[in-house]
């Protein structure tokens, strides 16, 4: 790149912003081309630094607010800006939802063709302390002599310099400073790279990813630490079939309640377990809602994890089925039916993604589906269900657009009806869009 370029990519830029992209940025037309801005809102005049140059668009980020919009808020979070965690701060956390709902609607026109008969009401919760998993990263800085935890700077896979976290549960988010003092203390600080977290309803667990062994002082450094706080060290000196607590008590699990259904589900510092443990709860009644169940239904959930569904829908259906690819969710799901004496519910391991994956469930009956798939969607298991047998499916998403794909092929292939669809807002400030479907 030549001096000249470089210093064109410093100066300031005046720009109009007209509207907001899928990600949260600022769209704004400069010479003809369109530009994507870090920070700025629909109506606003600003200043931006151009941050790259692409074939087809350019990418910036905001520097001065010249004419601020209305919808705009002043973000809560001292690290706003520095810190990737979170992207929509400066935005109204109403006006957030709402942006997520026409990301929603406009994927399921875009891609799948189609829009719902009725649009569901947004669910959201708490938009602050929500976060109960979360991988922070782990860094010493020999230039600031200091132990840096968090999540990455944005666009950046440095480190956040940060003491606090707004969205992190207050166990763990107001508690950053001491975690890096905690990591300090210990011998092997160069060797951690990572802290996984994971809040249960009473206690934090904190796997400790560590590269080196630990010391005789470094366990009485966190064994001290868990004496004083609701918090449990878990190490991990491998991959995860290591990860063990620290006290050597394995058998002391997490666990959180969905007290409408009267459901108490354990889990594993590593387990998945949705983020947002308020808004989940909300998310269980709706699916429940949209089911409409009755004592004559078998119900199939795919994905079922670790039967944070299927263990309500069982309390309302006559049979319930989860499959899932992982077999120690499995073996975690069928615990937790044991422990809430569900005797009409059942889990298997099998790899729905498989192009073969019909015959996987051909077996079960089913009248009506779950469906809660990782970001890739559910194409290959949609692709072989039975639309005759499908009374209703609700589809619960982390992506709208596999969700407005495979809407695409139940349509059009399974006959079936977009009946209603809405966002669920599991994470406040980011851009990242939760959806839920049914279909008829």
């Amino acid at each position: 790149m030549s001096r000249r370029h470089k210093k064109h990519l410093a100066d300031p830029v005046s720009a109009s912003i007209e509207s907001l992209s899928r990600e949260g940025r600022g769209v704004a037309r400069i010479d003809g081309k369109t530009v994507f801005i870090d920070g700025a809102l629909p109506s606003e005049q600003v200043r931006f630094l151009y941050t790259r140059k692409r074939g087809q668009f350019d990418e910036g980020r905001t520097v001065e607010v010249m004419e601020p919009s209305a919808l705009r808020v002043e973000p809560r979070c001292r690290h706003y800006g520095l810190c990737g965690g979170c992207s929509l701060m400066h935005l109204d956390g109403e006006e957030q939802i709402l942006h997520k709902q026409s990301v929603l609607l406009e994927q399921l026109q875009h891609l799948g063709g189609m829009e719902p008969e009725r649009i569901l009401p947004p669910l959201s919760a708490s938009r602050w302390g929500y976060r109960r998993k979360a991988r922070l990263g782990v860094k010493y800085v020999a230039g600031k002599e200091k132990v840096l935890v968090g999540f990455r700077e944005k666009h950046s896979s440095f480190i956040a310099d940060i003491d606090s976290c707004e969205v992190l549960h207050p166990i763990l988010g107001e508690a950053i400073g001491e975690l890096k003092d905690l990591v300090r203390e210990l011998s092997v600080y160069r060797q951690i790279p990572q802290l996984e977290v994971a809040v249960s309803d009473t206690v934090a667990a904190v796997v400790i990813r560590h590269l080196a062994p630990l010391t005789g002082d470094d366990r009485r450094i966190l064994s001290d630490f868990e004496a004083q706080r609701p918090v449990r060290f878990y190490l991990q000196p491998g991959g995860l079939d290591s990860v063990h607590s620290l006290s050597g008590e394995d058998g002391q699990s997490l666990h959180y309640r969905l007290d409408n259904h009267d459901i108490t589900m354990e889990f594993s510092p590593i387990d998945f377990t949705q983020v947002n443990f308020e808004l989940n709860a909300l998310l269980v009644d709706r699916v429940i809602e949209l089911l409409e169940l009755n004592e004559a239904d078998t119900v199939l959930d795919l994905f079922c994890g670790l039967g944070n569904f299927t263990l309500p829908i069982a309390r309302y259906a006559k049979q319930a089925t989860g499959l899932e690819g992982s077999e120690d969710l499995v073996l975690r799901a069928q615990k937790n039916a044991r422990e809430n004496s569900l005797t009409n519910v059942n889990f298997n391991a099998c790899d729905l993604s498989e192009p073969d994956a019909g015959s996987l469930i051909s077996g079960y009956a089913y009248n009506k589906v779950l469906l809660d798939p990782p970001r890739s969607g559910a194409r290959e298991i949609i692709e072989q269900l039975v639309p005759e047998r499908v009374e209703k499916l609700v589809y619960v998403s982390c992506n709208p657009a596999t969700l407005a794909r495979d809407a695409g092929i139940l349509a059009n292939q399974g006959g079936l009806s977009l009946k209603a669809a809405g966002v669920l807002d599991m994470f406040p400030h980011t851009s990242h869009v939760e959806s839920i479907a049914l279909f008829e």
